[in-house]
């Protein structure tokens, strides 16, 4: 599929690198492109000189769209595409994510979440009909076709379905992480901005031992992560086991964030921040090797977002340091010292830094506590030694003739499970 692209800002220069990924990361092969300094016009969005030059290019190189990096009204969509060739589609910026999204969902909630952006996108443009044609007494609306108050019903009442549905997904991930962590796991996930590099990291700090995809807690877990360079890689979760000291810790790999997503687009995707949002920790991964002034506005947005309801810390990981020099990165990190007083650099597609950084999980990671117990030397009491030995950090075991004695560190969870289970041992003693 060809496209040609193109962008309108009111002051500056329009950047068209974010748009380029998000057609490629679409399948498209952009053409040509097409930029515009000034204020808004209400009926294309743009001049009508450059949408003449639009028209021109599209029927010049035989595209099937043309994407905007603008919101476009369904007034001023429907403008545009009158003054294409026929068969070429106006693409906005927010109809192309939905686009790779609906690409890129594999899962039920993932499809979920998609429907429900698409909808959400769709319901004022289809109540926009149904007004205008309820006040001029008008079948139709500006040529696009017949409206019907059945479809709005529609939209509305399958909304409320799949919020339903979400809901009782987000219950169910809510009782998958109550009982990960009375399994004794740590909860760690990686948020940021697409592309960013979370997936490739993942596979970083993921290791070869498994979990048991079966047991009721990890219905999200993946053989593998995928890391592609490409926008929206990750559209769902994907949850691997890490090795952090000897912690269990679970990392989960979220969908990433991008700039300038209206408020409807995020709330449909809020089940899926639910895991960010109750991990025991959050690794805020970054592009280090983008230019200072994107990395401030993504970090400014992705603390908003973070901020707002997660109570966990969180740790910047700038990524990618293998992309820039030592004096560059110098310099990167000294300017955003007030947004990232205390970061971890890093390579995820090298390896660089990746031991420090675990380091610097287990610091973050809420303190384990230490606890020992005198057990019955019972066949019940080796169950539970080796119970706590799956579950905690053994620092020593003494076995005498009659008592087993276990030191120990873990989660305040695990060490109430083990005391709770050594005293029903003491009393069937």
């Amino acid at each position: 599929m060809k496209a040609i692209i193109g962008k309108r800002t009111e002051s500056g220069t329009p950047d068209l690198k974010e748009i380029t990924e998000l057609a490629e990361a679409a399948g498209y092969e952009v053409i040509d492109q097409v930029t515009q300094t000034r204020v808004e016009d209400p009926a294309f969005g743009f001049g009508d000189g450059k949408i003449a030059e639009l028209a021109e290019l599209a029927s010049e190189h035989d595209v099937t769209a043309v994407i905007l990096d603008n919101r476009l009204g369904p007034y001023q969509t429907y403008n545009i595409g009158t003054e294409l060739p026929d068969g070429v589609t106006v693409i906005d910026r927010f109809t192309l994510i939905l686009e790779i999204f609906a690409q890129r969902a594999q899962t039920k909630k993932a499809q979920l979440q998609v429907e429900l952006a698409e909808l959400r996108y769709e319901l004022p443009r289809v109540s926009a009909k149904v007004s205008l044609a309820r006040r001029d007494e008008h079948p139709g609306f500006m040529g696009l076709g017949e409206y019907d108050e059945t479809r709005e019903r529609d939209i509305k009442s399958r909304i409320s379905r799949i919020r339903d549905e979400l809901e009782r997904i987000a219950e169910d991930e809510a009782e998958w992480r109550t009982r990960r962590r009375e399994s004794g796991f740590y909860l760690v996930a990686l948020a940021g901005y697409t592309n960013a590099g979370k997936s490739t990291l993942l596979r970083q700090l993921a290791t070869d031992l498994e979990i048991d995809a079966n047991d009721g807690l990890h219905p999200d877990l993946d053989p593998t992560a995928e890391s592609r360079d490409r926008l929206f890689t990750t559209l769902g979760t994907t949850t691997r086991r890490a090795n952090v000291d000897d912690r269990d810790v679970l990392v989960t790999d979220t969908v990433g964030f991008i700039r300038e997503l209206p408020h409807w687009l995020v709330e449909s995707f809020r089940s899926t921040l639910e895991q960010v949002y109750h991990a025991d920790l959050v690794l805020l991964v970054v592009d280090i090797s983008e230019p200072v002034e994107d990395i401030r506005s993504k970090l400014v947005t992705c603390h908003d977002t973070l901020y707002e309801r997660n109570e966990a810390p969180i740790l910047t990981v700038f990524n990618k340091v293998d992309q820039v020099d030592d004096a560059a990165l110098e310099t990167r990190l000294a300017a955003l010292t007030d947004l990232a007083p205390n970061p971890v650099t890093i390579s995820a597609q090298t390896g660089a830094g990746i031991e420090p950084l675990r380091d610097r999980i287990d610091e973050e990671l809420p303190a384990r506590q230490r606890e020992r117990l005198m057990l019955p030397l019972t066949e019940d009491t080796m169950g539970l030694v080796s119970w706590i030995h799956d579950h905690a950090g053994v620092n020593d075991v003494r076995y005498g003739s009659e008592h087993v004695e276990i030191d120990f560190a873990g989660s305040i969870r695990v060490i109430e499970q083990a005391r709770s289970r050594a005293a029903d041992l003491s009393v069937a003693d």
